[in-house]
């Protein structure tokens, strides 16, 4: 009998360690998952990976310098952060006129004793507004890499297009901000010396 128990107790103890292995390698893999499933629904917009984002990272001044003064825009700030991270918007809201140039600020703050890599992937409502959204500058376009305890503010430099629909009247930003592993250490550059002084 007690054999039988030890036995029983081994296939037990196999069952529960597979079972956590592939608990394991589900969690790893949900990253590349719910980028896939993003650019196949579209219910995200991940911009360094589209044509619309190529297109707003390579920009070099926005195309439409009409500005329409007769109507504004809410744009609302939103932030998410799945990690150490403190990561919100300096501001909540602004109000813009469509065609103009406008930058906002995130800041992120890494709370570990370690550096870390972080992405952020944005998405908006209403789905319709978003092609009617540039960004001509953003810290989403590349993976962060925060060394322990840094406080960064990072820019988004980004113009409504005058051609938005005249309905819709509030357009939210929303950036969900991740872990996504161990970066090195980024050295911090000391400000030169002039030469002389």
């Amino acid at each position: 009998m007690a054999s039988n128990l030890g036995s029983l107790n081994k296939q037990i103890l196999l069952k529960l360690l597979l079972l956590a292995v592939l608990m394991f390698g589900f969690g790893y893999a949900l990253v590349p998952l719910y980028k896939a499933l993003c650019e196949v629904t579209g219910i995200n917009v991940i911009t360094s990976k589209n044509n619309y984002g190529v297109r707003a990272h390579g920009a070099s001044k926005p195309g439409n310098t009409q500005v329409d003064y007769s109507r504004k825009i809410t744009i609302e700030f939103d932030s998410n952060s799945r990690g150490p991270f403190a990561f919100k918007p300096v501001k909540n809201f602004l109000e813009v006129h469509p065609g103009e140039l406008h930058e906002i600020v995130y800041e992120v703050v890494n709370t570990k004793d370690r550096a870390i890599a972080a992405q952020a992937i944005p998405s908006y409502a209403p789905k319709a507004a978003t092609e009617f959204f540039t960004k001509i500058e953003c810290f989403c376009f590349q993976e962060q890499a925060l060394n322990p305890h840094q406080i960064r503010q990072m820019p988004v430099v980004f113009i409504v297009d005058p051609n938005l629909p005249k309905d819709v009247k509030t357009i939210t930003l929303s950036y969900t901000f991740f872990e996504t592993g161990i970066a090195k250490p980024v050295a911090l550059t000391q400000p030169s010396k002039a030469s002389g002084s």
